[in-house]
């Protein structure tokens, strides 16, 4: 079993969490939610590595939506941020900051 963890910034907000209650889409939010727990089971699916110790997890719903994640170990995961097709340069950036702090913290 995988034990996943919702990155928080030095604030506490969670970009992801943030993300996935603006998808105004109910049946992708559902799906992403889905997607989740197939992970949270260890079965990651569609996923490939963005670089720097991110992944990029693919939801094929919608607008290509993608989550952000970063692995501690080999049974956390750690996820980062949201976002879709349209926005993903940026939003592997940001995974990629938000990656950094987490391990600092760490």
């Amino acid at each position: 079993m995988i034990n996943l963890v919702r990155y928080q910034q030095t604030n506490g907000d969670e970009p992801l969490s943030d993300w996935l209650s603006s998808v105004r889409d109910k049946i992708a939010q559902a799906r992403i939610r889905i997607r989740l727990r197939q992970v949270e089971a260890g079965n990651f699916g569609d996923c490939e590595s963005v670089g720097e110790g991110v992944s990029e997890l693919r939801v094929h719903v919608g607008a290509g939506y993608r989550v952000y994640f970063g692995r501690h170990g080999q049974t956390v995961v750690v996820l980062l941020c949201g976002g879709d097709k349209r926005t993903q340069t940026n939003d592997i950036k940001r995974a990629k900051l938000f990656w950094a702090d987490w391990k600092g913290r760490q």
